[in-house]
């Protein structure tokens, strides 16, 4: 099995790499491929022995891996729209890729645990009651944590806390909304 495993992998790995290039951001081509090997590897009993079937068998992986990114991507756009909003944060021009870098800059400012309930509610779309009980904490816990995560946020962004990492552009695109 891993004979024809390591042999698929090898024959079809530079043309599912340019599947995901065509189809998806160039730079998560390889992470994309990664995750379809895996996948495959995990699976390799799974695999069929017939070479054009195998062949059709990883490209379902590949397409269902590249959905799933592409929910991922958009969920990811969300919370940045999500986040800009409660912190009251207004792009005048930076692209998407800055409005990502930024949500991840301000995510690095709050705690592991504030940092994965800002992600459940903005990102996975859970309400504060169904996070409380995903982590098994107490609902009032996760509404304070949330609560002190934006104020922290707020108050960073407000004050222009020299605690805030560098944003990749020239932060005077960003204004303050109120």
């Amino acid at each position: 099995m891993s004979d024809q495993f390591e042999a698929l992998a090898r024959t079809e790995g530079p043309r599912l790499l340019n599947y995901f290039a065509r189809r998806a951001e160039p730079s998560d081509s390889a992470d994309l491929l990664a995750d379809v090997l895996l996948v495959a590897w995990r699976r390799r009993k799974s695999i069929p022995v017939d070479e054009t079937a195998a062949r059709m068998w990883l490209y379902g992986v590949a397409r269902k891996t590249l959905a799933n990114h592409r929910r991922s991507r958009i969920r990811y756009d969300a919370l940045a729209s999500r986040l800009r909003g409660e912190v009251k944060v207004t792009p005048n021009g930076p692209d998407a890729e800055d409005d990502r870098a930024l949500a991840l800059d301000l995510l690095e400012l709050v705690s592991p645990k504030d940092r994965e309930i800002l992600m459940l509610v903005y990102w996975d779309g859970f309400a504060l009651n169904e996070v409380a009980r995903l982590l098994h904490r107490n609902p009032s816990t996760i509404r304070a944590r949330h609560a002190r995560a934006l104020t922290k946020l707020r108050s960073v962004i407000e004050v222009g806390s020299p605690d805030v990492p560098a944003h990749p552009r020239d932060n005077s695109n960003w204004a303050l909304g109120r």
